[in-house]
């Protein structure tokens, strides 16, 4: 309350308007939902007030819910982090690197190619290549993450600020008609006495 005071000052008292606006914040607040789509490897979360909103934070342009791809989740140890972020897309890596492998469809043969000559001996088989080091994909992948919460931290902080300014032009606003209300009336009793003297002195 000290905060809003402080923006009111130059008006007077705190502004109701203020307070409805502050109530209505908190009450789009408790509405909020969690929802999860997959993108790549990650699960993405967004807590939102709607299917529209989590999709428009997704950057989609389908309806991934009607196409099942995306959908509501109430688990408290999924929904704390997003709820904690409102409007911020959360990512979270889907299982192991070896899991995410093994679900890759397995590379068919090429024609003509290995699958048609016959095995060769065990002591003729090559050496098995080692797994591909996925750290770079990772760090670049954390990067994006780390980047997207960075960035809608500060649109949260922007929008923080623009909804205060809001509030204090509204009270200024209110304030002025008030007082020019006030104003225009006595120049108007002013003006109306001063033209009855003048009509008497004129006589």
């Amino acid at each position: 309350m000290r905060e809003e005071e402080s923006h009111y000052g130059d008006v007077g008292a705190t502004s109701p308007t203020a307070l409805i606006g502050a109530h209505s914040f908190m009450a789009k607040s408790r509405q909020l939902k969690v929802f999860r789509t997959p993108i790549g490897f990650h699960d993405a979360y967004v807590a939102a007030p709607s299917q529209k909103a989590a999709l428009e934070a997704w950057g989609s342009d389908h309806n991934l819910f009607a196409r099942g791809e995306a959908e509501r989740i109430e688990d408290p140890k999924l929904t704390a982090e997003p709820l904690a972020h409102p409007g911020q897309v959360i990512k979270r890596l889907r299982g192991t690197a070896e899991e995410q492998f093994a679900a890759l469809p397995p590379a068919k043969p090429r024609k003509g190619g290995a699958a048609d000559k016959p095995p060769e001996e065990p002591s003729a088989r090559k050496r098995r290549v080692p797994r591909p080091d996925r750290s770079s994909l990772d760090r670049a992948e954390e990067a994006v993450a780390a980047a997207e919460r960075r960035h809608a931290t500060a649109l949260d902080a922007i929008a923080r600020e623009e909804e205060k300014l809001r509030q204090r032009r509204r009270a200024a606003e209110k304030a002025r008609d008030a007082e020019l209300d006030k104003l225009r009336d006595r120049a108007t009793r002013a003006r109306a006495s001063y033209e009855r003297k003048l009509e008497t002195w004129r006589g």
